[in-house]
């Protein structure tokens, strides 16, 4: 009892509210219930938005280093220098039998320039020395060869391990490794020089130990090249092989279209020979690092991408006659951008995590209010005891304080469990929310229930009066409109994510993309739910006039609770925004699984690509026809691919993809496909005019139709191309060429198929059963492996995170919203009972009451998340993380969508029969006497 407080002589001096511990506990137990449910949903919100951004930084690490896996010899850092001068003492050039070691000292010159911060993101070194492309000739068409020395980071220097099966390593040429001969500038015979070759070169060029390989380059000068042995790779896997493919097998289109390539090995001991077969400056000379994925993170990336600019920045000039270092690489493209996809995630995920922070915020007010109006006898009467309000403002904000604090640090204790550290910056608006909301609300109510001021008893003051509030509210509101509206403009401006040069300096914290384009949908959704608050009281007043006009006393009843109860904002609020958010993240989920489908389509073209290995399209036709019988299989389209082939146009030279394929085919294969169809390969068959036909597309939109093109070929007259289209996608290349196979053989330039496109459900198997002559590229395989890259697999999980936390705070709403008008409207229904209302026809009212702000939700709701998931999708750069071109097109999740209507309306059908079991046992005496249902 606390009469000591009203008989106190007030101090006036008193600095400090004196809270009453007693009235703390006892409230805090008498509403266990509420409390605990206010800290379940802190401690459930607090886990997901604690748990998020840890998450996000290791997926960002796990991206970083799948982009540099993905991005193969891309990622690889080069460095060049040219050969120092052998110049020797008669005027001529002089052999130089250390050149190998001059190598390993070039290697570890490089080694020392990387820095240590650098040099420890880097796997060991490999050193190569590669002659000029040379032209084999037999008489054969288009087959090139080249030398090349390979020396790793091993103790002995020498390259990857090798067995030799015929012959031996090749020895020097000059009479043995110390020879210092001197040969002329100009004239004289060739310099002999010995090479090994692998079993596969060795068997297309059907040469042996001892054969000389006819040789000579752009100039004609003719090259002494003689086989010393034929050797098999130790370990084929060796990432050194990776630097010179042709040293193992053949490689087609390496030198141009039609062309195969072949590459005879050097040794420690005939690389000097090497030098002096070539011009002092024809060899070149290269260290190749490699990065290691496993050392690579987050926070180094950026570190490591500025010292690669830093070092590209402080390059030797490629005209430079000195040995200066010349760095090369790509490394800083392929950081900054993944920077950009973390950047991108990073910013999806704050507007997904907005969203339920935004709905968990309006449950913890309607929570709170539930609370006070269980409260608000009990409040009330401590007013009239004399409890001054900072002592009850107090008291209150202690026990939301400690139940608050206590939840956020369980949830924040969970999401360290789960994930790899937990962040509180996201967990602040909710801890806010429950600890402020409850005091704000219970001292505003005992307050209200011990004011004196009287109602004014001239009209016009009283009309003043409901004016004022009128007008705050439409301050509030219009406040709302014009946040979204300003969150609107900034996303459809600048986007979700930052900048490329942005992303570097990018924090994985609450304002990924900036806080306000991020909390666009939120907003949105608030402005919406306000527009159909709005419209509410007199969509429930027609309605209840309508029902006064019928002669059902049931409809009359429900629809004359249902505009009673029209006016209230809070559960409208969370029902609406809840759903909308709901469909929101659902639609964003459907939208990026379909944009990932439709990028596998575009890479592969079909159910399965067949790429034939290069040594084997002669073979293409024999593999076609056996992939064709193949039961399942519908289409087959073989094709030739080749990247980096030159055109001219108006003396400009850039380099595209051709594709080479039979038109009609390639057309009948896109129609039975999702890909868009291409109508232009119609026009493919001959223009008249002695020009093949060509679609070209390319990532600035191409050339006009008209246009002239010349297809460059080495050793070979130039093919005249017209444009008379746009080319389809062919895989991720932007910059396309596409002629008919046939037109193009008869211009001069026959095709040699390497690329095999198969369709049908028995695809894979067939593809699978022929995988020894070509590498397999399944749609399917890819499709999972994309879906499982780590940016796009953590965006998806928590989309539906998302959307499972949004339906069920919305459900929570639902109920809270019930439990709060749960005592007037079964006081008004007992009392209509003593009037013959039976409890059934009590159960249609109370469904009567609920039903039109949850109609309205579970209709309004998912049409506003599909509205602004139409709004908002295209400048959220999801195609940052599916790998398309152009912004997805927005993909409607209906059944999803009835699923979220279904639980709502489902949620009405459990809770009117609950509270009507609840309330049975009450007597009609007890509520007419105490007034409470």
């Amino acid at each position: 009892m606390r009469w000591h407080a009203a008989l106190r002589v007030p101090d006036h001096r008193r600095a400090l509210p004196a809270p009453h511990w007693p009235s703390v506990r006892g409230r805090a137990r008498a509403d266990a219930g509420p409390l605990l449910l206010a800290a379940a949903v802190v401690a459930v919100v607090t886990l997901l938005a604690g748990a998020v951004p840890p998450l996000l930084t290791a997926t960002a690490g796990d991206a970083v280093q799948d982009a540099v896996r993905r991005s193969g010899r891309d990622s690889d850092l080069l460095v060049h220098a040219r050969l120092e001068r052998d110049d020797g003492v008669n005027g001529g050039r002089m052999r130089t039998p250390t050149l190998a070691e001059d190598i390993d000292d070039f290697r570890d010159r490089a080694v020392d320039a990387l820095g240590p911060g650098l040099r420890a993101a880097m796997r060991p070194p490999v050193a190569t020395v590669t002659s000029p492309v040379l032209k084999i000739t037999d008489g054969s068409v288009l087959r090139t060869f080249q030398l090349a020395y390979l020396a790793d980071d091993r103790k002995s220097g020498g390259g990857p391990h090798v067995t030799w099966i015929a012959g031996g390593p090749p020895p020097p040429s000059a009479g043995g490794v110390d020879s210092r001969a001197e040969v002329p500038y100009e004239g004289g015979k060739p310099w002999r020089v010995q090479v090994g070759l692998s079993e596969a070169d060795a068997a297309a060029l059907n040469v042996r130990p001892g054969a000389r390989i006819p040789l000579a380059d752009d100039q004609g000068n003719v090259k002494d090249v003689q086989v010393s042995g034929v050797f098999r790779a130790t370990d084929g896997a060796d990432p050194a092989w990776g630097l010179a493919p042709s040293l193992l097998r053949p490689v087609s289109g390496a030198d141009g279209v039609g062309t195969t390539r072949f590459t005879g090995l050097l040794s420690r001991e005939s690389l000097p020979d090497a030098r002096l077969a070539f011009g002092p400056d024809d060899l070149q000379r290269t260290v190749w690092f490699a990065p290691d994925p496993g050392k690579l993170t987050w926070d180094s990336a950026h570190t490591i991408g500025a010292k690669v600019v830093a070092l590209k920045a402080t390059s030797g000039s490629s005209g430079a006659i000195d040995g200066s270092l010349k760095w090369e690489t790509r490394l800083d493209d392929v950081l900054r951008n993944v920077r950009v996809q973390v950047a991108a995630a990073s910013a999806q995920a704050s507007v997904l995590l907005t969203g339920v922070l935004a709905a968990a915020v309006l449950v913890l007010l309607l929570a709170a209010d539930l609370l006070v109006r269980r409260r608000a006898p009990a409040l009330g009467a401590a007013r009239q005891r004399g409890v001054a309000l900072p002592d009850l403002s107090i008291e209150l904000l202690l026990e939301s304080a400690v139940i608050a604090l206590s939840a956020a640090a369980a949830g924040l204790a969970l999401a360290r469990a789960v994930a790899p550290g937990a962040s509180w910056a996201w967990v602040i608006p909710v801890v806010l929310a429950a600890a402020v909301a409850g005091p704000a609300f219970g001292t505003l109510a005992a307050a209200r229930a011990t004011r004196d001021r009287r109602v004014p008893a001239n009209r016009s003051a009283r009309s003043w009066a409901r004016h004022t509030v009128r007008l705050r509210r439409a301050a509030l509101e219009a406040a709302v409109v014009i946040a979204a509206i300003a969150a609107f403009v900034s996303l459809s401006q600048r986007g979700i994510a930052p900048a490329a040069d942005d992303a570097a300096g990018l924090g994985l914290g609450p304002v990924g993309g900036g806080a306000l384009p991020a909390s666009a949908p939120a907003l949105g959704v608030l402005a919406g739910t306000l527009v159909l608050l709005r419209l509410m009281p007199a969509g429930t007043g027609l309605a209840l006039r309508q029902a006064l006009r019928s002669r059902r006393p049931l409809a009359v009843f429900g629809a004359a609770r249902a505009a009673a109860t029209s006016a209230r904002v809070l559960p409208l609020l969370v029902l609406v925004t809840s759903a909308a958010l709901t469909s929101f993240a659902l639609t964003l989920d459907a939208t990026a699984v379909r944009g990932l489908e439709d990028g596998t389509w575009r890479t592969v073209g079909a159910d399965a690509r067949l790429d034939v290995l290069p040594g084997a399209t002669a073979s293409t036709p024999g593999l076609v026809r056996r992939v064709a019988a193949a039961p399942g299989v519908g289409q087959v389209v073989a094709a030739q691919v080749t990247d980096n082939v030159r055109f001219a146009a108006d003396s400009l030279v850039d380099s595209r993809r051709l594709v080479v394929v039979d038109a009609s085919a390639f057309r009948r294969l896109l129609t039975s496909t999702p890909l868009p169809d291409a109508p232009a390969l119609a026009r493919l068959r001959g223009t008249g005019r002695g020009d093949v036909p060509a679609l070209v597309r390319s990532d600035d939109g191409g050339p006009p139709e008209g246009t002239r093109l010349q297809l460059l070929r080495d050793g070979a007259p130039s093919i005249r191309l017209t444009v008379v289209g746009t080319a389809p996608a062919v895989g991720d290349a932007g910059d396309v060429v596409m002629v008919d196979a046939a037109t193009l053989a008869a211009a001069g330039m026959p095709s040699v198929p390497d690329t095999i496109w198969v369709r049908g459900p028995g695809a894979a198997r067939a593809a699978a059963a022929n995988a020894g002559a070509a590498d397999v590229v399944l749609r399917d395989d890819l499709l999972r492996a994309r879906r499982a890259a780590p940016l796009t697999s953590g965006l998806l999980r928590l989309a539906w995170a998302s959307a499972a936390t949004l339906l069920a705070l919305g459900l929570l709403g639902l109920l809270l919203g019930a439990a709060a008008s749960a005592p007037e409207r079964w006081q008004t229904l007992t009392r209509l009972r003593t009037l013959g209302l039976r409890p059934r026809d009590a159960r249609w009212v109370a469904a009567g009451e609920l039903l039109p702000p949850v109609l309205v939700a579970a209709v309004g709701g998912p049409l506003l998340g599909v509205l602004l998931a139409r709004l908002t999708l295209g400048s959220l750069s999801l195609r940052t993380l599916t790998g398309q071109a152009a912004d997805l097109a927005l993909v409607l999740p209906w059944w999803r969508l009835a699923l979220v209507t279904a639980a709502l309306l489902a949620t009405v059908a459990v809770v009117v029969p609950a509270e009507s079991a609840l309330r049975r046992r009450r007597r009609l005496s007890e509520v007419l006497r105490v007034g409470d249902g």
